[in-house]
């Protein structure tokens, strides 16, 4: 039985149960409902970026859903910074995207999706030094050099040495 999902710029998405209900928030509000005619208002996700989601969303449809009752194996994969390579090829897009797409995982409740995005930016600063990252994401650094030297004499024990 389909779902209708209805984005913030007013698109409606016609979508499997099986692969809407990846999504903790769409599957609980499905739970509490009896039909499904009216569409599910998804007011922080433009069409875009759902399109992309249900991308992911419908390639992991045959997992098995997440319970919550699984602390060690959550554990284990928020310490790896391993990116699967389908994850890799599917989250290869502009930066815009990629934190469009955390966004879109965080609100709708996809926490795979959300690590995989978490994990890609994760990588992208991995090495660099606070210079390079704002290069890459286009952060004005407005620390006086005054400030910048107390906070790097407050935090001399987060360095690598």
């Amino acid at each position: 039985m389909p779902v209708l999902l209805i984005t913030s710029d007013n698109e409606l998405f016609r979508v499997e149960k099986e692969v809407a209900q990846r999504s903790t928030l769409i599957r609980n509000i499905l739970e509490g409902r009896e039909d499904s005619e009216y569409p599910i208002p998804l007011p922080n996700v433009t069409s875009p970026v759902l399109k992309k989601v249900l991308e992911y969303c419908d390639h992991y449809q045959t997992d098995p859903l997440p319970t919550g009752d699984e602390p060690s194996a959550d554990e284990s994969r928020k310490r790896t910074t391993d990116i699967s390579e389908w994850d890799q090829k599917f989250i290869d897009v502009d930066q815009e995207m990629l934190f469009e797409i955390i966004s879109a995982a965080h609100s709708l409740d996809i926490k795979p999706l959300l690590d995989v995005g978490c994990k890609t930016v994760a990588n992208m600063i991995k090495g660099k030094s606070p210079e390079e990252i704002r290069k890459l994401f286009n952060i004005v650094d407005d620390f006086t050099p005054e400030e910048e030297a107390q906070i790097k004499k407050e935090n001399e024990w987060a360095e690598d040495r």
